[in-house]
């Protein structure tokens, strides 16, 4: 059999058991796809989410590190940033999420590990932007609305926040935060 086909039946088997939660099953079949070829990111991006699950932080890191030397990723990029976040690094976890935005304006655990970075670090108004560009390619995401909203009121932009969340509640009227802090403002 081809390693290429090796690497791939055993990347799958990794992603289901990894799926069905059983993380040594995965583990094992992540290390021989990773072994077969080493060459792709997505085995050792598998092996990072089960050192998470773990709660090995270092491992995750040095992990999502191999694939983001492979290929960078926006998982690979998102992966380093939260892993710095919970770590209390925020300055880089706010680098990397930034970096994961430029790869995948789309990746929601980037977009939403960067508002957090910002706020920890008092640069709300860098979130906006990068918020404002999802919002370009998915203007129903209430989620996304809101946080903008969020982010443009505590930088002192009362109007505009008003302007997001009242497009929030057009949109989904039962959007409950958005209600909240509106009636806030």
């Amino acid at each position: 059999m081809s390693s290429h086909l090796d690497y791939e039946i055993n990347k799958e088997l990794g992603e289901c058991y990894l799926f069905m939660g059983e993380l040594d099953k995965a583990e094992s079949y992540y290390e021989k796809a990773a072994g077969s070829n080493g060459v792709h990111p997505d085995p050792y991006l598998g092996l990072a989410t089960i050192a998470v699950q773990r709660g090995d932080l270092g491992r995750a890191l040095s992990l999502y590190q191999k694939a983001n030397d492979i290929v960078p990723t926006d998982k690979s990029l998102a992966g380093m940033g939260l892993i710095n976040a919970q770590q209390g690094d925020h300055s880089s976890a706010f680098t990397f999420f930034t970096q994961a935005l430029d790869v995948n304006p789309e990746n929601m655990i980037a977009l939403f590990g960067l508002v957090q970075a910002a706020h920890v670090l008092g640069r709300t108004a860098d979130a906006i932007v990068p918020l404002g560009r999802y919002l370009d390619l998915n203007p129903t995401k209430s989620e996304v609305r809101y946080a903008l909203g969020g982010c443009l009121s505590s930088c002192g932009r009362v109007e505009e926040a008003k302007k997001q969340l009242a497009h929030t509640l057009e949109l989904d009227p039962d959007y409950a935060p958005a209600t909240e802090l509106l009636s806030q403002l």
